[in-house]
C-alpha cells in the first residue's frame, strides 16, 4: 500500500450500495487515493452471533468491488487477535506500510462513542479522521472531546440510511430487496441461501 489510504473499518454484514456510495463519495471528493475497505472479524461493540462467517462476508466484498475504481479491500484483522481494537490494526499497518498514511473513515455515530475506544489518543493523533453524517443532514458534529481537533474533517458526504439488518430480513421473508446490493452480491446471497 501507498499513498493515503482511507480505511472504511465494517463487518459488512452485508454489503451494500450504501457502503459503495460513500467509499466512491470520499475518493472523489477528497485527498485519499485510495478507499480500503477493512473486513472485522469481530467488533467489540456488535454481537458476533448475528453475522456471516468472516470469509462469507470478505467475499461479498470481493465481489462488490470488482469493478470499483480506487477501492481494495483487507482481511487484515482475520489475522489479529479478537475482538479487533482498531488502534492494534491501524498499529500493525503503520508498521507493515510505513511508506503509506493511513486515515479513517466513519459515521458520526462512531464519533460520538470515539472515546469509549481503545488507545483512542493514539488513534486521533496519528491519523486523519473523516467524519460522515448518519442521522440528519447537518454536517457540524458536536463532540466533547473531540469537536476542535483539527485532525477530523466532516465531509458533507451523502446520508445512507440502508439497514444490512432489513437486507437481511427481507432475505429471510422471501423478498429480497435485490436493488439494494451490488448485483454480483445479490446473485451470490440468492444462490447460496446465506440468509435462511
Amino acid at each position: 500500500m501507498k499513498g493515503t489510504i482511507g480505511l472504511f473499518f465494517g463487518t459488512f454484514n452485508p454489503i451494500h450500495i450504501g457502503h459503495l456510495a460513500l467509499a466512491e463519495y470520499f475518493y472523489r471528493y477528497t485527498e485519499l487515493d485510495q478507499i480500503c475497505f477493512v473486513v472485522t472479524p469481530h467488533n467489540p461493540f456488535k454481537k458476533k452471533s448475528t453475522l456471516l462467517p468472516d470469509r462469507e462476508r470478505l467475499h461479498l466484498v470481493h465481489l462488490a468491488l470488482e469493478d470499483q475504481e480506487g477501492m481494495t479491500v483487507s482481511a487484515i484483522e482475520f489475522s489479529l487477535p479478537q475482538p479487533n481494537y482498531t488502534a492494534q490494526t491501524l498499529a500493525y499497518l503503520r508498521e507493515q506500510h510505513p511508506e503509506a498514511q493511513f486515515s479513517l473513515i466513519m459515521g458520526e455515530d462512531n464519533l460520538r462513542g470515539l472515546h469509549k475506544w481503545k488507545n483512542v489518543e493514539s488513534i486521533v493523533e496519528l491519523h486523519d479522521i473523516y467524519v460522515y453524517p448518519r442521522h440528519s443532514n447537518e454536517v457540524v458534529v458536536e463532540h466533547p472531546h473531540f469537536d476542535t481537533d483539527p485532525k477530523i474533517t466532516v465531509v458533507p458526504a451523502p446520508r445512507m440510511e440502508i439497514s444490512a439488518t432489513l437486507i437481511r430480513s427481507s432475505f429471510k421473508e422471501g423478498k429480497p430487496l435485490r436493488n439494494l446490493l451490488p448485483k454480483a452480491v445479490f446473485e451470490y446471497i440468492e444462490g447460496s441461501n446465506l440468509f435462511q
